[in-house]
C-alpha cells in the first residue's frame, strides 16, 4: 500500500536532561498521522530540565533535527517544542455566566471563554497553556459542546498550565538559534497524557508519572482535564549516577549496567548471577570478561543500588499523589512513562510500592513510527506531534472582546482547584 498524500506536516522536539529527540509526523488527507522521520541524540547543555550552556543546547537540538530530517526525506522550519523543566505548575478554574434559560449560542460561548481569559491569575509567571476542558450546564459536568442546548447559567472549567518565564525563553532561543521557528511550548506532561492517556483514563481519574533523566512530572487527570501536576528533581540519571558511586565505575558504564543487567525486581537467582563491572581504567566488556572474579558482582548488589533508589523515588511520588487527592476508587490507575520506565520490572515495583494498578505507558502505533522509537521514552515527543495536530482551544486567542462578566481572585481560584479535585476524588 502507498503512501497517502500528505496534508500537514508537524515537527517537535522534546528537550530532555538524558537525550533530545525530533520528529517530523504528517497528517494525511485521510486524517491518518503518519511518521515522516525521527532522530535523537544525547543532551548536551540541559540540567534539569533548564538551559545551562546555550551553545552546547542549541548544537544538540540542531543534531536531532537534521537527524529527523534525514530519515523523513524532508526539512522542517518550525516546531512544537517540549518543556519538562521550567517549574510547571497548573491550575484549574471555574467561570460561569448568565444565559436566562434561553439557546446557548456561539457568541455565549465566546463570551464564557473571554471571561474565563479574564480570570487567569498568573502571579508573574508565564502561561502556557489556557484551555476549556469541559462546560458545566447549571452546574451539570461533562458536557463538550453546549451550543443549542438550554440552560439558565453556562460554566467551563479550564485548566491553566504556568512555567517560569525565563527558563521557557532560554529554551525558546536555544531552538531559534538552530534556525527554527517555535511554534509553542508544550508542557511535557500534556504532551505525554496525548501520547499515553485514552479519553476514559483522562476522565475516570489517572496518575501519570514520567521518569525522566534528570526530572519526574507526576501529574493528575480527572474529569478529562489535567488537575494538578508535581515536578520531582529526581529521574533515572540519579540512578545511574547511584550505581556509578557504589561499584566505581563511569556513567557511561553504569547506564550500561542498568540497562542490561539491572532490574526493580529481585529473583532467587540474582546473588549466583555473577555480572562484569568495568574499572575507570577499563577498555570494555572483553578486558572486564578477562579480569576474572575481581571485575565481576553478583546481580543481587545492582538490583539493590537500584531498588534504593526507585524506593525514594517512590516515596516522593506517593507523598505528591496524597498531596493532591490521588485517593478513593477513582483515584486508581497510575500510568509511568518516560526513559525511566524502560527499567525491567519498574511496574511491578511501582504497583507494590505505590498500592495501585501500574502500566507502562507508550506511545500509539502509528505507522511509520520505529520500533526503537516506540517505547515510553518517546512517548512525550510523539505526544508533541498528536498535539499539535488535534490543536486544542485556548482560550488567550479567542475573537472578539467582550467585557467579563466577573473575575476571581487568587483565593477564589485556590478554592476552586481543591472544590475540583474533591469532585473528581
Amino acid at each position: 500500500m502507498g503512501m497517502p498524500r500528505i496534508g500537514k506536516v508537524f515537527g517537535a522536539v522534546n528537550v530532555g536532561s538524558f537525550r533530545i529527540s525530533a520528529m517530523i509526523m504528517g497528517l494525511s488527507e485521510t486524517g491518518e498521522m503518519i511518521v515522516l522521520g525521527s532522530g535523537h541524540r544525547a543532551s548536551q547543555g540541559i540540567k534539569r530540565g533548564y538551559v545551562t550552556d546555550m551553545a552546547a543546547a542549541t548544537y544538540a537540538i540542531r543534531d536531532a533535527v537534521e537527524r529527523a530530517e534525514k530519515n523523513a526525506g524532508a526539512s522542517i522550519s518550525s516546531v512544537w517544542i517540549g518543556c519538562a523543566g521550567a517549574g510547571l505548575g497548573s491550575q484549574v478554574a471555574k467561570v460561569e455566566i448568565d444565559i436566562g434559560g434561553r439557546r446557548i449560542e456561539e457568541e455565549d460561548i465566546e463570551h464564557l471563554l473571554v471571561a474565563a481569559r479574564e480570570s487567569i491569575q498568573p502571579d508573574g509567571r508565564m502561561v502556557l497553556h489556557a484551555q476549556p476542558a469541559h462546560y458545566t450546564l447549571d452546574g451539570a459536568h461533562g458536557v463538550a459542546n453546549p451550543k443549542g442546548l438550554h440552560a439558565e447559567r453556562l460554566g467551563v472549567d479550564i485548566h491553566v498550565m504556568l512555567a517560569d518565564g525565563a527558563p521557557v525563553r532560554n529554551l525558546i532561543e536555544a531552538v531559534q538559534n538552530a534556525h527554527l521557528d517555535v511554534e509553542a511550548v508544550v508542557a511535557a506532561p500534556i504532551a505525554a497524557g496525548y501520547s499515553c492517556l485514552t479519553p476514559e483514563e483522562r476522565e475516570l481519574g489517572t496518575a501519570l508519572i514520567e521518569i525522566g533523566g534528570e526530572v519526574t512530572n507526576v501529574s493528575l487527570y480527572a474529569g478529562g482535564m489535567l488537575l494538578g501536576l508535581k515536578a520531582i528533581p529526581f529521574g533515572s540519571a540519579d540512578i545511574t549516577d547511584a550505581i556509578a558511586s557504589s561499584f566505581g565505575v563511569r556513567r557511561f558504564q553504569a547506564e550500561r549496567l542498568k540497562c542490561v543487567a539491572g532490574s526493580a525486581i529481585a529473583s532467587p537467582t540474582d546473588h549466583r548471577e555473577m555480572i562484569p563491572v568495568n574499572g575507570p581504567g577499563d577498555g570494555g566488556d572483553d578486558t572486564a570478561a578477562a579480569g576474572g572474579e575481581a571485575n565481576r558482582i553478583p546481580r543481587a548488589e545492582l538490583v539493590s543500588v537500584v531498588t534504593e533508589q526507585l524506593a525514594r523515588l517512590t516515596d516522593e511520588v506517593g507523598k505528591a499523589l496524597k498531596a493532591m487527592g490521588f485517593s478513593g476508587s477513582r483515584g486508581s490507575q497510575v500510568v509511568l512513562t518516560g526513559g525511566g520506565a524502560e527499567l525491567a520490572g519498574i511496574a511491578e515495583f511501582a504497583q507494590s510500592a505505590l498500592g495501585r494498578p501500574v502500566r507502562i505507558g507508550k506511545p500509539p502505533a502509528l505507522r511509520g513510527l520505529p520500533e526503537a522509537h516506540s517505547t515510553a521514552g518517546f512517548a512525550t515527543l510523539a505526544g508533541l506531534c498528536l498535539y499539535a495536530a488535534d490543536d486544542p482551544i485556548d482560550i488567550r486567542s479567542v475573537g472578539p472582546s467582550y467585557q467579563p462578566t466577573m473575575r476571581y481572585t487568587g483565593l477564589g481560584l485556590v478554592n476552586r482547584v481543591a472544590r475540583a479535585v474533591r469532585d473528581y476524588f
